[in-house]
């Protein structure tokens, strides 16, 4: 997970009544498509690589320069010049811009191509790939990203600035779905920077999916298969699992087996950093979705045996409690930290995924079904008696009675999945309300950024790493997309105002900070994560299945308008 330093605002990013985005200068530009990926810089640098391929390159873009309109895979200047990302073949069409190879290293094919006093950028990790970009032709690559932004545009009725989170959202979700040289489906990229190796997660795939499930199921299907091959006969799962082209995982192997650094976290080939605590249950949570959501019983049936597996090494992990107990390690999404014992984040996946095997195994492994539910049953007031604090639920207890007893975000897994009666659950939204939007919290730092996805900062400081070490940043009280979307639904769900601030507010500090995209994460004072994250598609997901409530506005707070509702570059 990148991060880097807080850019200049440059005058920041406005969004437009069309949902595109407005600059004065050239912002950071992430490039996803299915093989394509890169950033261009502010400074007209853009680097190149493809998916799951070894080789990367750097071109200088002469002609960048602003006033701008970005859109998803295209920028347009108002003096004439354009960017525009292929979606059928990893190919660049510029007009008005001229390249200029910085950097090429590895097997990559490059080719630029003189069109008229236009260029295609073409690239490919074969002859026949780069063959295939360098046969389109500049009016089709034109057609192939208006048609993408066009697709991303999924709430058009929307305020600029929902619409533009939508648009962008869309657009993150909809390129996460990687392909292979041959256009197979390679899995769902958590953003970015996660090539080398290339690897997809469980824990961003699943967020991930809930729009995916509206847009692409058949990309939710298939990564559920991809995921599958990682299950193990003993229920145990990676945090991600390798889907780079047979070079690179070639490379990692080597790399893994001759540094003990490495073979000690990724155990296995194919895994990437190995045993999390939630992914086995994020694996359950899926299939269940998925069914749900498109009647594909053939999913469930097809990976019972490790639906069977998952349920079966959680009941051997359960502790005193009679709840899975996670051991003491940073195993689970909070990567930089050692949550150890009844930890709130994973007994609301464990809750869902009960509720799911008992509801998927009436017809298949009724003896299964009945005994999910009896542990379903039993697993709610154990949490209720191990965890609640009074006003909110506690982020972990260990198993030597110690606890981390602050508010964290991630907690509202426990609403999400019902694993706590309504009550408690009000409480916690009300909670979550006065400390972790920041606005409203003048004990914090940093002002009205966001969300806090924990407060106060964690008081265990023997239990963290890297960095979340410092407090308010990353795992230590970053605002984080995803849960941002976690909270905004519980609200919409629940008919209660207020949805409105966790909808949008990140999106509107990225914004002003001139960030093109959905950002992974952002520490105000230390800096962001990725520009193109997968699951920071969450809050788009949650306005579009909330889209009547979302349309009849928040008696709360009244949006906020940001940039002029213009049309046209």
């Amino acid at each position: 997970m990148a991060e880097g330093g807080i850019e200049a605002r440059r005058g920041g990013l406005r969004p437009r009544a069309d949902g595109l985005l407005e600059a004065d200068r050239p912002p950071a530009f992430p490039i996803m498509a299915p093989r394509l990926q890169g950033e261009l810089s502010g400074a007209g640098s853009v680097s190149l690589s493809l998916w799951g391929e070894a080789g990367a390159a750097r071109l200088r873009l002469a002609g960048i320069e602003g006033p701008l309109v970005a859109a998803p895979g295209r920028l347009e200047g108002r003096s004439g010049w354009s960017l525009a990302v292929a979606r059928s073949a990893p190919a660049l069409a510029l007009r008005g811009i001229r390249p200029q190879v910085e950097h090429h290293a590895g097997p990559l094919r490059l080719e630029l191509i003189q069109r008229g006093e236009d260029w295609l950028v073409a690239l490919g990790a074969s002859e026949a790939e780069a063959a295939r970009a360098s046969s389109l032709s500049i009016p089709a690559v034109a057609a192939e990203a208006e048609g993408h932004i066009r697709r991303c545009d999924a709430m058009a009725g929307a305020d600029p600035l929902l619409r533009s989170l939508v648009v962008q959202g869309v657009h993150a979700a909809l390129s996460s779905c990687r392909e292979h040289e041959d256009r197979s489906f390679a899995g769902v990229a958590a953003g970015l920077a996660y090539g080398a190796p290339a690897r997809t997660y469980y824990r961003d795939s699943y967020w991930t999916m809930q729009l995916l499930l509206r847009l692409a199921p058949a990309m939710a299907a298939a990564q559920i298969d991809l995921l599958a091959a990682q299950v193990h006969d003993d229920g145990e799962a990676p945090s991600g699992v390798i889907v780079a082209g047979s070079e690179l995982t070639e490379l990692w192997e080597r790399l893994r087996l001759s540094r003990p650094v490495l073979s000690a976290i990724h155990w296995r080939p194919q895994e990437w950093w190995s045993d999390h605590f939630d992914s086995p249950l994020l694996f359950v949570l899926a299939v269940g979705d998925c069914v749900a959501a498109t009647g594909d019983d053939g999913l469930a049936d097809r990976h019972w045996t490790r639906l069977r597996a998952v349920f079966e090494r959680y009941q051997r992990l359960r502790g005193p409690a009679g709840a899975p107990l996670k051991p003491a390690n940073d195993r689970d999404w909070a990567d930089n930290v050692v949550r150890e014992g009844l930890v709130a984040y994973d007994l609301g996946l464990w809750v869902g995924a009960l509720d799911v095997l008992a509801r998927l195994g009436q017809t298949r492994d009724p003896e299964l079904s009945a005994q999910a539910a009896q542990q379903a049953s039993l697993a709610r007031p154990a949490i209720e008696a191990a965890l609640w604090r009074g006003r909110w639920y506690a982020d972990y207890v260990r198993s030597d009675g110690a606890a981390e007893e602050h508010l964290a975000l991630d907690s509202l897994t426990l609403l999400r999945f019902q694993a706590v009666q309504e009550p408690r659950a009000l409480a916690v939204l009300e909670a979550v309300r006065a400390h972790l939007e920041s606005r409203r919290n003048g004990r914090q730092p940093w002002g009205d950024f966001g969300m806090l996805c924990v407060f106060p900062p964690f008081a265990r400081h023997a239990d963290l790493r890297d960095k979340s070490s410092f407090p308010y940043r990353y795992h230590n009280g970053a605002d984080w997309a995803w849960l941002d979307g976690l909270y905004a639904a519980e609200r919409l769900r629940r008919g209660l105002p207020g949805w409105r601030y966790p909808l949008v507010r990140w999106w509107e500090y990225a914004l002003e900070q001139g960030w093109a995209g959905a950002v992974e994460y952002a520490s105000p004072g230390f800096g962001r994560g990725s520009l193109l994250q997968a699951w920071s598609s969450l809050p788009a997901s949650v306005a579009l299945a909330f889209a009547e409530k979302v349309g009849a506005g928040d008696s709360d707070e009244r949006p906020r308008q940001v940039g002029p509702r213009n049309a046209g570059p």
